[in-house]
């Protein structure tokens, strides 16, 4: 089984060289199974996975050293109703495509890198290398971070493009305050996101604003937060939440822009887009999660880490 994953921060930054920091998320879960497809959702997956097929079997032409498959037994698994039986909700910015990609690798890739062995960098760069191209069959473009967190299912830090190493993040605690995830209620298609940030990146404001802002801000919340400093961290959270909420406003659910500003002005809490917004869920922290939860109380919350 794989699970999925939430970006806790980074998200458009790593694209331009922020931090990341990518933690599993055990709520939800997938893996790959043989049967019966006379149930919709599993022939539909089928069909959907056969696409992914023929698309790395053409990548694989064009990138033979990297992408290598059992293609023989995956077209029979195919042909024997092989879907991936799955809980994690699409376009919710929580892994659906990467725990896919993470099964379907280590079922099917040849000379794979395994869990189990040394994790070197160069293994870490070269898995993600081969999970953003296996990714952007679902994007269009891809990191490759959410097969990598999928796959491994351990935190993992991202220093730069070419520096990502497994994170040791400091054990939850069952105190006042939490990260938890808001459901929007609406389906973020992240292809669509993507493509709306790359057009922005055009304007030399906007990236100004990237760069002295909001880079600025991830990369001192991944500081904090690894290091445990609370009350930093919720300085630097107010910050990176005002900046997506003035320059991100394509990527907010407009229903969800009043709930926003709201906790920019309560300090109750703060949010933060979860993966490329749009829809799905948005990420939020508090330093008093009852409180946060009487105002938030007309959504439905899930927390993810307490402190």
């Amino acid at each position: 089984m794989f699970y999925a994953k939430i970006l806790l921060f980074g998200e458009y930054g790593i694209i331009k060289d922020s931090k990341g920091l990518a933690i599993p998320y055990n709520h939800y879960k997938g893996g790959l199974k043989l049967g019966d497809l006379s149930d919709e959702k599993s022939r539909i997956s089928n069909e959907n996975i056969r696409k992914f097929f023929q698309y790395l079997k053409e990548k694989s032409k064009e990138k033979p050293g990297l992408l290598r498959f059992d293609f023989e037994q995956f077209e029979k698994d195919l042909d024997n109703g092989l879907y991936f039986a799955s809980d994690i909700p699409e376009g919710y910015g929580v892994g659906s495509s990467g725990a896919l990609v993470a099964a379907i690798y280590e079922r099917y890739a040849q000379d794979k890198i395994t869990v189990l062995e040394n994790l070197t960098r160069e293994k870490l760069l070269k898995l993600k290398e081969i999970f953003g191209l296996m990714e952007s069959f679902f994007h269009g473009k891809s990191s490759g971070l959410d097969p990598l967190n999928s796959y491994l299912s351990i935190p993992i830090l991202i220093e730069s493009q070419q520096n990502i190493e497994p994170a040791g993040i400091p054990s939850q605690k069952e105190g006042k305050g939490a990260v938890f995830l808001i459901d929007s209620k609406q389906i973020g298609e992240t292809g669509d996101m993507v493509s709306i940030f790359m057009e922005k990146l055009k304007n030399e404001g906007f990236r100004k604003t990237l760069k002295n802002e909001f880079i600025k801000y991830t990369d001192a919340c991944v500081q904090d937060f690894l290091q445990g400093n609370v009350s930093s961290l919720f300085g630097n959270l107010k910050q990176l939440s005002t900046t997506v909420y003035h320059n991100f406003k394509p990527m907010i659910p407009v229903h969800m822009m009043d709930v926003w500003e709201k906790g920019l002005k309560s300090d109750d809490y703060y949010l933060k887009l979860c993966g490329s917004g749009g829809g799905g869920y948005i990420l939020g922290f508090a330093e008093d999660f009852e409180k946060a939860k009487q105002e938030l109380k007309d959504y439905d919350l899930k927390v993810v880490y307490r402190f």
